[in-house]
């Protein structure tokens, strides 16, 4: 890997510059051939905007990200990240086998992805951080010792150091699949825009988020050869549709209020319960927890700080392409190539959420809200449009944040891996919109 070689994982470059270079031209021309005179200014007000937005979020994650690190490092030192790692440890050394066994990214891994399978958005974040800073510890660790062993130069390093590893893109394409038990935000959404029975989706939303997952397992399985063929994972993957197949099953059993009550209420304690079992912890092993939780709270500001440029680059090209009309465009040609083969167009009319979310989760929930508010919540659009929301997650902002965060540039199939999952959410939640509401 020496100076004559070129880098050969460009994608994000290639993505935030042809954003940028699609929303001139398309702007250029709506200007010159259709009189269009608002179509720039729009451009960079929304330009303008989505920079602000960007750093209100790292602002609004900052407590967050310092509560939630602080509750780690209680766990870290209490020894209950070591416990869950070596629980773990059967099945993650083979999602994982670059890991070395019990890795303490393993205990962070997983309250991360139990955190986003009951639709805790804003305690996923922080520990999802927390796991990318573990493995790429490991990762420059690795690196240092190849250095010192006269296998890499300091060059060759720094750009190991900056190249995601198989570990983190297997765990960001769990993160982007977006599995999620609980949907919680979805169905209040549903409720306030009078949706006779919010809880309709809920179950088409599981199945499609649950497919979504095990898509996105298999794909990177793929790319990085780990054979999926084994005891651990091979039941794994059966108890994750059991524990899908007892909650439909569950959902069905219950009335839409007590159903809401439910969801809200068991993903609180569950929270709760994880907070007080590692202050519990620490008090066992004669931690002062206090102390433990302000020194990893501090890690909080830092992190939220180092995010901020990868955000304002990843939303403002994302506004661009969103300002100059190019969604739109692309909403038009589906629906025309869709109408050509003879097809039912009717779920075209929810694609703007599907296209969407990849790229901004506030964007994607606005787009979600907008169709059941012209379209109806209870119209085939406004379902399809729900399930969207919940089959996957925001692939570009995931792969800002958690690769900014540890000073990731080289995202080698990440990008790729990421946008394969969401073409299968995207046409499973169609399939399933289909099969109950068409």
């Amino acid at each position: 890997m020496g100076n004559d070689k070129k880098e050969k994982n460009v994608v994000l470059n290639y993505i935030w510059v042809g954003f940028f270079l699609s929303a001139f031209f398309i702007a250029l021309f709506r200007l010159v051939f259709m009189g269009d005179t608002t179509v720039f200014p729009a451009i960079i007000e929304g330009i303008f905007g989505s920079a602000r937005t960007a750093f209100e979020i790292s602002l609004g994650l900052t407590g967050i990200l310092s509560l939630w690190m602080g509750i780690m490092q209680i766990g870290e030192k209490g020894g209950l990240v070591n416990a869950l790692s070596r629980l773990l440890s059967p099945l993650f050394r083979r999602l994982f086998p670059d890991l070395p066994e019990g890795h303490p990214a393993y205990g962070h891994m997983f309250m991360n992805i139990s955190a986003n399978m009951l639709g805790l958005d804003n305690a996923a974040t922080p520990l999802g951080l927390k796991a990318m800073e573990s493995m790429q510890e490991y990762n420059r660790q690795q690196n240092e010792a190849r250095k010192q062993a006269g296998d890499l130069n300091a060059e060759e390093k720094g750009r190991l150091d900056a190249t995601a590893t198989n570990p983190m893109i297997m765990f960001l394409v769990l993160n982007t699949s977006g599995l999620t038990l609980i949907p919680v935000s979805i169905l209040v959404y549903r409720a306030q825009m009078g949706a006779a029975q919010p809880t309709d989706i809920f179950i088409p939303i599981l199945l499609a988020t649950t497919i979504a997952t095990l898509g996105g397992i298999i794909v990177t399985a793929m790319y990085q050869k780990i054979n999926l063929f084994n005891r651990a994972i091979l039941g794994t993957m059966l108890g994750i549709c059991l524990l899908v197949s007892a909650t439909v099953w569950t959902g069905t059993q219950v009335d839409r209020e007590t159903m809401n009550i439910w969801s809200t209420n068991t993903a609180n304690i569950i929270l709760f319960a994880i907070i007080i079992g590692f202050i519990l912890a620490g008090i066992r092993r004669k931690v002062n927890v206090y102390e433990a939780f302000v020194e990893g709270a501090k890690g909080g500001f830092d992190t939220a700080v180092r995010i901020i440029p990868y955000l304002v680059a990843m939303l403002v090209a994302i506004a661009a392409f969103r300002a100059c009309g190019a969604t739109d465009m692309l909403i038009s040609a589906i629906e025309r190539c869709v109408t050509s083969m003879g097809l039912d167009a009717q779920f075209v009319a929810a694609m703007p959420t599907a296209i969407m979310k990849p790229l901004s989760g506030s964007g994607a929930r606005g787009m979600m809200i907008d169709a059941m508010n012209t379209y109806g919540a209870d119209s085939f659009v406004g379902r399809l449009s729900c399930i969207f929301q919940g089959a996957t997650d925001t692939t570009f902002y995931i792969l800002a944040v958690y690769f900014g965060s540890v000073g990731i540039r080289h995202t080698r199939h990440a990008v790729a891996a990421g946008l394969i999952t969401d073409g299968i959410g995207i046409v499973v939640a169609i399939s399933i919109a289909y099969m109950f509401f068409a």
